[in-house]
């Protein structure tokens, strides 16, 4: 088992990463949910796979749980299921020394770590990320949020946990898209801050592909010390932690364009725009047209997509992005590169250049 630290004064945390560690959830329910009780936030998916196993480590430790369900699926990041959280942990009488586990993926993470944030004005909650993309990326920062019908993650807060565990079996069980679609942070991580670790990825996909455990223990480690030393830093995004939205611009107006369903995996989303703010980049003599390669060619030997067929129009990406939390005076603010391992953060790109660099062709220089 690997351990990675999050540094926040009395907020800081530890991140548990292996396979068979489950068990410790236990431990560090005991150690954090004084109150001796919780309510455990999971999907439908994910909840007769893991559910059991993690309800039983509860009760061992003496800790009374009950499992609430939602349905899987970015819809689920709503409102609507928030209070019915609310309603939960209201008819179970939780108190602030009880607490909630988010079991499951990102929606799962983000919805129930929003209603830890919010419920009795803040409960300690245990992140326990059971897809790839959650636990590189989405299970670690404190970001938490719901979805409103006019933007992706427009109502939440910033709020740590008082654990994570990473689960690497639960890798096991993911459908190989939704895995894939988890590689794109990973790839994210390397591109924005670790030139070495591209390469290690470049060297090993093949392995990482095969979800071998020893290598996935190590993809994952380093991922959470990249986001760790980012989140660190600037946990409130006034700086640095902009470079963590690389690919994020364009690729939350895809995914807001295809409904936030199964059409459009958040992952794959945000690996078009990463390809095309590297083509961006490389348009505007930013990076290398190697370098733009070297990550499009990561991504596609992960089999995510770098390109649309059919990308929507300028006047409908122009719209999609004003929806952005990045968007600033009516235009949003790209993260562009520089170099494999190095970024930009609040480029400013002409919007005659986006479908273009959507579609996979250069634009005008």
């Amino acid at each position: 088992m690997k351990k990675v630290r999050v540094h926040f004064g009395d907020r800081s945390y530890s991140i548990s990463i292996g396979k068979g560690i489950l068990k410790i959830i236990g431990e560090e329910a005991g150690r954090f949910f004084p109150g001796g009780r919780a309510l455990v936030v999971t999907d439908r998916n994910v909840s007769p796979l893991q559910g059991p196993g993690v309800l039983k480590a509860l009760a061992r430790a003496g800790c009374e749980a009950s499992l609430f369900a939602v349905p899987a699926g970015e819809r689920s990041k709503s409102i609507s299921q928030l209070s019915k959280i609310f309603d939960k942990l209201a008819a179970l009488r939780m108190e602030r020394g009880c607490g909630i586990v988010a079991l499951g993926g990102g929606v799962v993470g983000d919805l129930a770590g929003f209603a830890a944030a919010t419920y009795l004005r803040g409960m300690p909650y245990i992140q326990v990320p059971t897809t790839l993309l959650a636990q590189v990326d989405s299970g670690v920062g404190g970001k938490t949020a719901v979805d409103h019908p006019t933007g992706k993650n427009l109502i939440g807060a910033f709020y740590q946990p008082s654990a994570v565990i990473a689960e690497l079996g639960a890798l096991a069980t993911l459908p190989e898209r939704q895995y894939r679609a988890g590689l794109a942070e990973v790839v994210k991580h390397a591109a924005i801050a670790d030139r070495r670790f591209f390469a290690y990825l470049e060297k090993n996909a093949a392995k990482v592909l095969r979800r071998e455990v020893p290598t996935m223990e190590h993809v994952v480690a380093v991922n959470c010390r990249i986001k760790a030393r980012v989140v660190e830093a600037d946990e409130r995004e006034a700086g640095l932690r902009q470079t963590l939205n690389f690919g994020h611009t364009l690729g939350h107006a895809v995914e807001w364009m295809a409904g936030y369903s199964n059409r459009m995996l958040h992952g794959e989303a945000v690996a078009i725009g990463m390809a095309a703010a590297a083509r961006l980049s490389a348009s505007a003599g930013n990076c290398s047209d190697g370098d733009a390669s070297r990550l499009a060619a990561l991504l596609g030997r992960f089999g995510l997509p770098t390109s649309m067929r059919n990308p929507p129009s300028g006047r409908a990406l122009k719209a999609a992005l004003a929806r952005d939390k990045k968007t600033r005076g009516g235009l949003p603010k790209f993260v562009l590169m520089e170099k494999i391992g190095q970024v930009q953060t609040g480029q400013d790109v002409p919007p005659a250049g986006w479908r273009a660099a959507l579609a996979g062709g250069p634009p005008a220089r």
